[in-house]
């Protein structure tokens, strides 16, 4: 399995510097948060989306994947939903990236679980043909509505798309009380990466260093090496939404060597 972390854990570093935490602390790849307050976004001229790509080029980091917020399940019309997905596809395309992340955002306004799978399903299956032309992924995250790998299920097997599929949180299947067999049982077929984090409770979801929270981060990759699964582990610490959280860059050796040991543990 390959390493990566998210821009999420360094909110607002410029581009140079993520490459060279990168390339300094034996990550492979990092999967970056599309967002306007982020120095890789949508809104990047042509020129701009060439001199990322290069920039990653001559780093030797590959782009596992752009973590967009487009809600596929949230109640509305249909048009901005899909419009939104398609920006991501094309920056996606234009980056050499293989995977979009989206959340599924469902259950508001009344919405029913039913309703909610149907809208997904919907959009998705119509956005898969354009993540197709693109030659990229679109991946569901087990989150908020959908937050088990057999909720992120009930849509996935309505699309039916190979250029459609999963990302495990495995936070959020935890929380949602999956076991990691559970969980890849019902994502495998589907499974683009996953991503893994620590946290002290489930009422304390503050990001802490791997391998000293609750989260079942030795089951997670036991099931995974078990299976021969070989894609990438993602890191995401979400310091941009925890600031008192300690700063990623002095945690990244340690992450990376806990991963490690749980690799050749479970090989």
């Amino acid at each position: 399995m390959k390493l990566a972390f998210s821009t999420l854990g360094v909110p607002g570093l410029p581009l140079p510097d993520v490459l060279r935490l990168a390339t300094a602390h034996g990550y492979h790849g990092i999967e970056l948060r599309t967002h306007p307050e982020e120095p890789v976004h949508p809104g990047l001229t042509l020129a701009e989306r060439a001199d990322v790509a290069a920039a990653f080029k001559a780093a030797g980091v590959e782009i596992l994947g752009l973590a967009g917020y487009t809600r596929v399940a949230a109640p509305g019309d249909d048009g901005p939903v899909l419009a939104e997905i398609r920006t991501l596809l094309d920056l996606a395309r234009d980056l050499g990236a293989p995977y979009v992340r989206v959340f599924p955002g469902g259950g508001e306004d009344g919405q029913s679980p039913e309703e909610a799978d149907a809208t997904a399903a919907r959009r998705l299956g119509t956005a898969a043909e354009h993540a197709a032309d693109r030659g990229v992924r679109i991946l569901l995250e087990t989150h908020d509505s959908h937050r088990t790998g057999a909720a992120a299920m009930r849509v996935l097997g309505l699309v039916g798309h190979r250029h459609v599929g999963a990302l495990w949180d495995v936070m959020h299947t935890w929380l949602g009380g999956e076991q990691p067999s559970e969980t890849f049982a019902a994502l495998s077929p589907h499974l683009g990466y996953v991503q893994v984090k620590d946290i002290a409770s489930a009422d304390d979801t503050t990001p802490l260093p791997l391998g000293t929270g609750v989260l079942p981060l030795t089951e997670c990759v036991e099931v995974l090496s078990r299976h021969g699964w070989d894609g990438w582990l993602c890191w995401e610490y979400e310091k941009r939404w925890h600031e008192a959280a300690a700063p990623l860059p002095g945690l990244l050796d340690a992450g990376r060597d806990h991963l490690a040991r749980l690799l050749n543990e479970s090989a």
